[in-house]
């Protein structure tokens, strides 16, 4: 009986605790490149996104942060996430790299070789998930929007992307696919073949219609849509 009754009140003394545990908001890092430092900005995606799931009556069990820095490839992610996402003690870390990886082979010679990538990628699975964080991978989007394959680094954007979707699938993880929405997306809204100008400004960086476009996507990965 006494038992009982020491039990009673420890659960009556810890249920404030959890209480506010459950009202907790979950927190929400997107871990990146350029992009994704643009992206806390005035039309930035992860600002669209807030704003979204705010009008959804959803604001207030999400806390978004961004931890992007231009020019980020897989192995800079790799050595900065104990201060730039650990630290930050998230629920959930949205995985938006591999474009630099790609462009800067042809840019300035420095990109990553594809085993290097993989090997990299899922060691920041790994590390999250051993810190008891969910990870949602993200495919690389667009270098160039052309609709007919002629973009110098399609062929190993659509390797880089596969190699993505195959550790989602094996892993059992959320893939948002923004490779395939864009390619998707340009097939019906590029009917001129532009180089850019549709969702990106530069053939890269996205213009307000892309940010949105990709706070669209994020937001069905971010909801298990």
């Amino acid at each position: 009986m006494k038992r009982s009754i020491s039990t009673f009140y420890l659960l009556v003394l810890l249920f404030p605790f959890f209480a506010m545990r459950a009202d907790k908001p979950l927190r929400v890092v997107f871990f990146g490149d350029s992009i994704t430092q643009a992206g806390v900005g005035t039309t930035g995606y992860i600002t669209q996104l807030g704003t979204v799931l705010k009008e959804k009556g959803l604001g207030d069990q999400y806390e978004l942060m961004g931890a992007g820095i231009s020019g980020n490839k897989v192995y800079d992610l790799y050595l900065r996430m104990d201060e730039d996402v650990l630290a930050k003690k998230p629920d959930i870390v949205f995985i938006y790299v591999g474009i630099n990886d790609v462009w800067h082979k042809a840019t300035s010679g420095t990109g990553t070789d594809y085993d290097k990538f993989l090997k990299f990628y899922e060691a920041i699975i790994k590390k999250l998930q051993d810190n008891g964080i969910r990870p949602i991978l993200c495919t690389p989007s667009v270098i160039g929007e052309r609709t007919d394959y002629s973009n110098q680094q399609d062929g190993d954007l659509n390797r880089y992307a596969n190699a993505i979707r195959d550790l989602a699938a094996r892993k059992n993880l959320t893939l948002v696919d923004l490779r395939k929405d864009f390619q998707q997306y340009l097939e019906k809204n590029n009917k001129d073949n532009e180089e850019k100008g549709i969702l990106t400004r530069d053939r890269v960086h996205l213009t307000e219609a892309g940010d949105k476009f990709v706070a669209e996507e994020m937001m069905a990965g971010l909801l298990g849509k």
